[in-house]
């Protein structure tokens, strides 16, 4: 090349010190920069004219111009697709060499860029780039529905699905469409059953980081969210945001059959199982079915004999941790629920909603053998064991059967000689209930059974039955 066209090359270039070609081709071989002549500097242009149209490389595909062919042939490559560039470690190909010098990285651990502010390491230079954004704050992309700005391209272009429904990538296992290509690769782990995130400290693994995270709270006692009404903590958000309902009183869910609001979700579901009759939860011993878990772990205590939480005053033991908690409130005399139409107290929630079929007259339950009505579910099954003839419940003494868990409960204190029930005047104790309460009337005086017949009272049922039979001949009514 001669001192003239070195000279006329340098202004085209628009550099400052005159270099040779095999420089500048060195420069844009390392940085896979592309010189294309459509964005030199105006000024000149005319002057150079001549020397542009004679000296330069016309793409056939899109018409833009480059000064050199090697260039050229590199840009040709994203049209074609030829990829002329291969790795050596893992044998990837690529249509530019930059590209390929960017993948190396990936098995040398290089990081060439280096942010100022942070020190952090890139192997690429549009990752520093992207990061530094972080300390600048610039967020130079903007969704044109809603205004929301991001620093990322990928993260508006994401956002911007929000607004058009676009789903564009489908697993190839269920046809799921998904939003997200992140979404997507973390529901494939269902069908692969990948779990790449696992405990060090129990070894049990996961397929979602968030999951894994959640579970390591369980370790550490982490509880990271708190309820600014009245500081309890919670380890995870889901969890504050159910108990801040209770604050606000917030029932977002409500029951389509009877318009029932619930706080919770799986409570609704719950619920409506009352109207659907649906039972999923089956016990493996017996076949019965129930329609709340709570009430099959309790049945299947039957089965197993297993009562892991005892009374700390009494030392009585409950198969259900939410019983133990019930009955300790016939210690504590706590009745934290009142009848809002007579004032009356109850220690449980099931039983002021017994309570509460008294004013209303409701009876939902009833028998599909004889059409019987009760206010309790329980009084329902209970009844109809007197058609199936089921007696579940047998003494491990002497092998009787009972249709109901109270009966045997005190058929056993024949065995056991347990009479728990004392009178609080003379000190006699019983092993019935009913029985103390007929005694009580010796010293009270009560006497609530009259005879329709001759107006005779009678402090106990039996009494009058018996009396009876002189009116009606000897023959019990």
């Amino acid at each position: 090349m001669t001192s003239v066209e070195q000279e006329d090359c340098s202004q085209i270039l628009g550099l400052n010190d005159i270099r040779c070609e095999e420089e500048v081709i060195g420069d844009l071989t390392n940085k896979d920069e592309i010189a294309e002549v459509d964005t030199l500097p105006t000024s000149g242009v005319q002057q150079h004219e001549d020397y542009r149209d004679k000296n330069t490389h016309l793409c056939p595909h899109c018409g833009k111009r480059f000064l050199y062919e090697s260039v050229l042939k590199r840009h040709i490559n994203t049209h074609t697709g030829e990829k002329c560039y291969s790795c050596s470690d893992c044998g990837m190909s690529f249509s530019m060499y930059g590209g390929l010098k960017e993948h190396q990285r990936i098995h040398t651990g290089e990081k060439p860029y280096s942010c100022s502010d942070c020190e952090k390491y890139f192997s690429r230079l549009s990752s520093l780039k992207s990061h530094q954004r972080i300390h600048t704050g610039v967020k130079p992309y903007s969704c044109s529905d809603c205004g929301q700005c991001f620093s990322h391209l990928d993260k508006l272009q994401a956002h911007q699905r929000i607004h058009t429904g676009e789903k564009p990538y489908s697993c190839s296992d269920c046809e799921k469409c998904f939003s997200h290509l992140s979404t997507l690769k973390i529901h494939q782990r269902i069908h692969t059953g990948e779990k790449p995130y696992s405990c060090s400290d129990c070894g049990k693994s996961f397929s979602r980081l968030h999951s894994f995270k959640r579970h390591q709270r369980t370790h550490t006692g982490e509880k990271p969210y708190s309820c600014c009404d009245c500081r309890e903590s919670f380890s995870q958000l889901d969890n504050l945001k159910l108990h801040q309902r209770k604050h606000t009183g917030e029932k977002p869910y409500f029951c389509s059959d009877c318009r029932q609001c619930f706080s919770q979700l799986h409570h609704l579901e719950r619920h409506q199982r009352k109207h659907t009759g649906e039972k999923p939860y089956s016990c493996s011993d017996c076949e019965k079915c129930f329609s709340h878990l709570h009430t099959l772990q309790a049945h299947r205590s039957i089965h197993t004999g297993v009562k892991p939480y005892s009374c700390s005053d009494c030392e009585k033991c409950f198969s259900l941790l939410s019983r133990l908690k019930t009955h300790q409130r016939i210690h504590t005399g706590e009745k934290p629920y009142s009848c809002s139409d007579c004032g009356m107290r109850f220690s449980m929630f099931g039983s002021l909603k017994d309570h509460q079929r008294i004013h209303t007259g409701e009876r939902p339950y009833s028998c599909s053998d004889c059409e019987k009505s009760f206010s309790r579910s329980t009084s329902l099954y209970q009844h109809q064991r007197i058609h199936s003839g089921m007696k579940p419940y047998s003494c491990s003494h002497c092998g009787k059967s009972f249709t109901q868990l109270g009966s045997l409960n005190i058929h056993q204190r024949i065995h056991t000689g347990e009479v728990p029930y004392s009178c609080s005047d003379c000190g006699k104790c019983f092993s019935r209930l009913n029985s103390l309460n007929n005694h009580r009337r010796i010293h009270t005086g009560e006497k609530p059974y009259s005879c329709p017949d001759c107006g005779k009272i009678f402090s106990r049922l039996y009494t009058l039955t018996c009396h009876q039979r002189i009116h009606s001949g000897g023959k019990p009514k």
